[in-house]
């Protein structure tokens, strides 16, 4: 395992703007909101050097590439794998219907 590239999908900038977005306005928190943008970053960051050496996200769907995930308070991120580039695809609330939106 060597040094992964970083890659975000628009999906996970849309994701993550909707989500502060509500954090920010329906709950009138921007100091929520910045600190949670702070530890995704942070979390991404520190899962960087070693983005395989996790378990993959057990799912029914069959995908090309396994799905990892980080937990970053309610949330997931979720990423692939493809050659040397980690490609941050989502973020999403954990309770909802993860099979649907990975």
């Amino acid at each position: 395992m060597g040094k992964y590239e970083l890659r975000f999908l628009p999906l996970f900038q849309e994701d993550l703007n909707a989500i502060v977005d509500y954090i920010t306005g329906q709950l009138q928190n921007p100091n929520a909101a910045g600190r949670l943008i702070d530890d995704v970053e942070k979390a991404i960051m520190d899962r960087l050097p070693a983005a395989e050496a996790f378990a993959p996200y057990s799912c029914t769907i069959q995908h090309p590439y396994p799905y990892y995930y980080i937990r970053v308070r309610n949330y997931l991120v979720f990423y692939v794998v493809i050659g040397n580039v980690m490609e941050v695809r989502r973020i999403v609330y954990s309770r909802r219907d993860m099979p649907k939106l990975i």
